[in-house]
C-alpha cells in the first residue's frame, strides 16, 4: 500500500510539472509580445526631446554608455559622463562633444561608492544647475558555475556595481529629476528573466535592478518618469570577454570572447 501511494504521489507531481510547463509555453510568449507592444507604445508616446537638457551616463566610457553618450549629443543634450577610467572617459567626452554636445562634464567615479555618486549627481548641478535624465549604466559580467566560485564574497562587488551602483545614484538624482519631471534610464539585461548557466551572480544582479525600477516606476509616477532598456547580446567589453572569474579576479577570458556574437543585440526591450 505504502509502494503504491508513493508512486501515486511521484506520478502526480509529474503531472503538475508537466500543466505548468505546458502552461508557461502557452503564456510566456504571450507575455513577451504585452512587454514589446508596450514598451513600443510607450516609446513613442514619451519621445523626449532632449535638446538642451542635461543628461548623466554611468558607466560611459564605453559599450551601452558611450554609444548612448554619442547619441544624446547628436540630439543636442548636455552631458555629464561618469566611469571608472578616466582617459578613455575623456575621449568619449570629445567625441561626445564633436557629435553636437553643447558641453560636456567628464568625472571619474566608483558608481559602488555611495560618496562617489553623491558627488558626481552633485557636481552636475553645480556645472550645469539641473538634471534632466540620469542613465544608470554601468555593469560588470562574471562567468562560472556556482559550485566553482572559491569564496561567494568575491562577487559582493558585482553587485555592489550592478545593483547599488544604480541605486545610490536614483537616490541622490530623485530630487533634482522631480523639479525637472525628468526621466530615470536603468539598462539592465535580458539575462533578468532569460536564466544563463554560469552567470549566477550577474542575471541576480540584473533581476534585482529590474525589479527596482519596476517599483519605482510605480512610487515616482506623475513625477519623474522611469524607462527600462533590457537588452540582449552587444558588443562592449563584456562581450569581448572581459569579467570576473571563478576567484573573483577581472580578466579576459578568450575562449569566453570567442564563443559569444560580436556584433548586435539579440533584441532590446524599452518599457517605459
Amino acid at each position: 500500500m505504502a509502494a503504491t501511494a508513493q508512486l501515486a504521489g511521484r506520478l502526480a507531481g509529474a503531472a503538475l510539472r508537466v500543466a505548468l510547463a505546458a502552461a508557461l509555453a502557452l503564456l510566456l510568449p504571450a507575455y513577451r509580445v504585452y512587454r514589446l507592444t508596450a514598451s513600443l507604445l510607450g516609446a513613442l508616446l514619451h519621445e523626449d526631446d532632449v535638446a538642451g537638457k542635461v543628461v548623466l551616463i554611468t558607466g560611459a566610457s564605453s559599450g551601452i554608455g558611450e554609444h548612448l553618450a554619442y547619441e544624446y549629443a547628436r540630439r543636442g543634450a548636455y552631458l555629464a559622463l561618469v566611469a571608472r577610467r578616466e582617459e578613455s572617459l575623456r575621449e568619449v567626452g570629445d567625441a561626445a562633444a564633436a557629435l553636437g554636445s553643447p558641453g560636456v562634464l567628464v568625472t571619474p567615479a566608483d558608481v559602488s561608492s555611495p560618496d562617489d555618486c553623491r558627488k558626481f549627481v552633485d557636481d552636475t548641478i553645480r556645472y550645469f544647475g539641473r538634471l534632466d535624465h540620469l542613465v544608470n549604466n554601468a555593469a560588470i559580467w562574471q562567468v562560472g558555475k556556482f559550485e566553482e566560485v572559491t569564496d561567494v564574497n568575491h562577487f559582493r562587488k558585482l553587485m555592489d556595481i550592478n545593483f547599488w551602483g544604480h541605486v545610490y545614484p536614483t537616490r541622490y538624482a530623485i530630487p533634482h529629476l522631480k523639479k525637472t519631471h525628468g526621466r530615470i534610464v536603468g539598462v539592465t539585461s535580458n539575462s533578468s528573466y532569460i536564466f544563463i548557466p554560469r552567470n549566477t551572480f550577474y542575471n541576480a544582479s540584473k533581476a534585482a535592478v529590474l525589479n527596482f525600477y519596476d517599483t519605482l516606476r510605480m512610487e515616482l509616477a506623475g513625477d519623474v518618469a522611469v524607462t527600462e532598456v533590457v537588452p540582449g547580446v552587444v558588443e562592449s567589453e563584456i562581450t569581448k570577454g572581459k569579467m570576473l572569474t571563478k576567484d573573483g579576479a577581472m580578466a579576459v577570458d578568450q575562449a569566453e570572447r570567442d564563443v559569444r556574437p560580436s556584433r548586435l543585440a539579440q533584441h532590446c526591450i524599452l518599457q517605459p
